[in-house]
């Protein structure tokens, strides 16, 4: 599947797996797990940033267990308008841009936050763009948090291959996470599968 198509697909997505879908669903397991990890590792008052937050769902969750100095991105500018008419102080409260990874990484100066997680991103990442996963190492100070599919649900990442699509809709690339970034600096602290991914948690070495 061309690399653009896909992003073209996510950016204007309606539906399933919108940013409207997720909102209704609302935080799950993971955003539970967010908390009780940055509660745990992160320092006081840390500076969040989410890689693909949708309309907010973890974030919100975060915000409303203490934790106020929010930022996300998200290629889907419907994400923002869906966050306005469900969490509307967390519209006030964070900052949010629209735009691929690829390109609003970069522009986020070195050490911009304490702590970056993404939640079922990554895995979107064709590996043409591999080179994004250095930024993270560049912007984060302490705490890389990854929620990727790496198999553990049943109909979703089977196999050996370095690639499935779902559904004749997107591809996942799949990856060894704690390969990819002990490569570039991080030490895997956790990992914690749910019944959808597995969430590792990383800290500057």
């Amino acid at each position: 599947m061309d690399p653009d198509e896909v992003r073209e697909g996510w950016a204007n997505r309606s539906g399933k797996y919108s940013p409207a879908y997720y909102a209704e669903i609302g935080p799950n397991d993971v955003s539970e797990t967010l908390v009780e990890v940055l509660t745990h590792y992160a320092t006081d008052d840390p500076r969040i940033l989410e890689v693909g937050c949708g309309s907010g769902r973890h974030l919100e969750h975060l915000r409303t267990n203490g934790f106020s100095n929010l930022t996300g991105i998200d290629i889907n500018d419907e994400s923002f308008e869906v966050m306005a008419e469900q969490y509307p102080e967390l519209v006030e409260t964070g900052t949010f841009l629209t735009g691929e990874m690829e390109t609003l990484l970069p522009e986020f100066r070195d050490d911009s936050f304490d702590v970056v997680y993404t939640v079922e991103a990554l895995q979107h990442v064709p590996p043409e763009d591999a080179w994004v996963f250095d930024e993270f190492e560049r912007l984060t100070t302490d705490l890389l948090v990854t929620a990727e599919n790496e198999g553990n649900s049943p109909d979703r990442g089977r196999g050996d291959e370095d690639v499935s699509i779902v559904n004749d809709d997107f591809p996942l690339f799949h990856r060894d996470w704690e390969a990819v970034f002990s490569e570039r600096g991080f030490a895997q602290l956790l990992r914690e599968p749910t019944s959808r991914d597995t969430i590792r948690v990383f800290r500057v070495v």
